[in-house]
């Protein structure tokens, strides 16, 4: 009961004619954000932060968590219209939703976006405010081989229950490993993988210039090859009726849509894990749930709301620790911490005490920010469709240029435009050839991660690999890993003991 007597009192302040007015501000400069490849809600929220100074702290929350919010529902608008991730949360939208798109089914595509955000965004605000002190406590209980086992089981799903060629999948895994390794060890701090002192190498390769060429460059070469008798992208409409038809139609993704806000709003608690890993394990976990797995990368419905739904409630979660611990669960909260240190606040569980009409003006102003950001969404719909209406000669050169600035934008370094260009041809071939860009994709996020705890893990148990299944949540975690890394194994010698029955009986 107290909890709700806290909850109007903060939809008393986030109603305020100017709070509101920030929530809505904040919503459409987010959307646009998230949609321009390159920019993203860290950027967007690290260049706005100073802007909030002239207004109260409470309205300055309000505003920066409306762009946080916009941001991962606009990052699905350009990764579904022109297949260029938005912003890495956006990543595994493009997977399916691009597809779709060339289908024909833009709209289809942005609805069950903006649905399955606007869904995930209300059940994680939910539980954060139901939920919030013991959640941060489970949270803390997720040590270094918790957090590897987590990564595992998110590779053990391409590899174990994908519908792709085994050995291709595990080869872009790998690639993608490699990759995530390059520049400075984490431990020694010494140079790793660097190709002979490029000094561009030394920050590591970016993981938006990978998205962005694997999957903005790339898709303009392979659309340019496949449709040499002239180029026609999209036959995209959009009507209130095809609109209303897609809402009915998501009913069928209702398991798909829990699944991901939960997954998304859980590992959105983990420090430093944050919104992009969780849309793409969510993806993964989506095809396990699938009967139908080898659709995944076709233009599967769910291929788009499970990532949307996920990326959405895990930006809710990383509030969370935020706020009860002080420790941010994502680089935009991590900057959204510094303003509230300087902003004289401190974040802990005293905040929940001393500051209640922040924190719970805060929590009120999400479920305000989320009704918004899907009216604004679905209301510009049309004018996204509108863009696949272009012709191609128009439209390639607006993808080129749009990817040569997300290429640049984030390390303002040309040497990862060149980067980004060659992963472009890269992708290409990928494609020709058939291998699957997905789980190359989850490798160069989760592998930074994965080496942390991994390293982090053996440093406490003395190099013993018995940490990671004698600690009883890491252990459970593990076993489920292991037997999808082995289900092709096991699907390989039960497919030769039924050849060998079915000879036995034909002779």
């Amino acid at each position: 009961m107290e909890i709700i007597q806290h909850l109007l009192d903060g939809f008393l302040v986030a109603l305020q004619p100017m709070n509101l007015f920030l929530v809505i501000a904040g919503c459409a400069v987010g959307l646009f954000i998230g949609a321009m490849p390159g920019l993203g809600s860290v950027n967007g929220v690290a260049i706005l932060l100073p802007v909030t100074f002239i207004v109260p702290p409470t309205s300055a929350i309000i505003f920066l968590a409306a762009i946080y919010y916009g941001a991962m529902y606009g990052g699905a608008i350009s990764s579904i219209m022109l297949g260029i991730p938005g912003a890495s949360t956006a990543v595994a939208t493009t997977f399916d939703g691009r597809p779709l798109a060339l289908k024909g089914m833009a709209d289809k595509a942005l609805v069950a976006a903006a649905v399955a955000s606007f869904a995930g965004g209300t059940i994680s605000i939910i539980l954060f405010t139901a939920f919030a002190p013991p959640l941060a406590k489970v949270a803390l209980a997720f040590g270094s081989p918790e957090e590897f086992a987590l990564m595992m089981l998110a590779f053990g799903t391409f590899v174990g229950l994908g519908g792709d060629d085994i050995p291709k999948t595990l080869f872009s895994i790998c690639i993608g490993l490699v990759m995530s390794a390059v520049g400075l060890d984490i431990i020694s701090g010494r140079p790793r993988l660097i190709f002979g002192d490029i000094p561009g190498f030394f920050h590591g390769i970016n993981f938006l210039v990978l998205a962005i060429g694997i999957y903005g460059i790339g898709e303009i070469l392979w659309t340019i090859e496949s449709s040499r008798g002239g180029v026609q992208v999209s036959q995209a409409v959009v009507s209130v009726k095809r609109i209303l038809a897609a809402l009915r139609e998501l009913v069928k993704s209702t398991k798909t849509i829990l699944m991901g806000s939960f997954v998304g709003f859980f590992v959105g608690l983990l420090p430093a894990a944050g919104a992009t890993p969780a849309s793409i394990m969510s993806y993964g976990f989506a095809k396990t749930m699938s009967s139908k797995p080898g659709s995944f990368g076709k233009g599967n419905i769910d291929g788009v709301t499970a990532p949307e739904s996920a990326n959405n409630a895990a930006s809710t979660g990383s509030m969370l620790p935020m706020l009860t611990l002080g420790i941010p669960g994502s680089p935009t909260t991590a900057i959204l911490l510094g303003g509230m240190v300087i902003w004289g606040l401190e974040p802990g569980p005293r905040l929940f005490v001393d500051q209640t009409e922040f924190v719970w003006g805060l929590i009120a102003s999400l479920y305000v920010a989320n009704f918004f950001a899907i009216v604004l969404n679905i209301a510009f719909i049309p004018l996204f469709v509108w863009v696949l209406k272009l012709p191609f000669t128009i439209l390639a050169p607006i993808i080129f240029v749009l990817c040569v600035v997300g290429g640049y934008a984030p390390t303002q370094d040309m040497h990862d435009v060149w980067l980004m260009l060659l992963f472009g041809v890269v992708g290409y071939f990928m494609r020709k050839l058939d291998y699957p860009m997905a789980p190359m994709v989850l490798a160069i996020v989760l592998g930074p991660l994965a080496e942390l705890s991994l390293r982090q893990s053996l440093l406490q148990s003395h190099g013993s690999v018995l940490v990671f299944f004698e600690r009883p949540i890491s252990g459970v975690i593990m076993v489920f890993a292991v037997l999808l890394f082995l289900t092709p194994v096991i699907r390989a010698a039960m497919r030769s003991i039924t050849a060998r029955r079915a000879g036995s009986a034909g002779e």
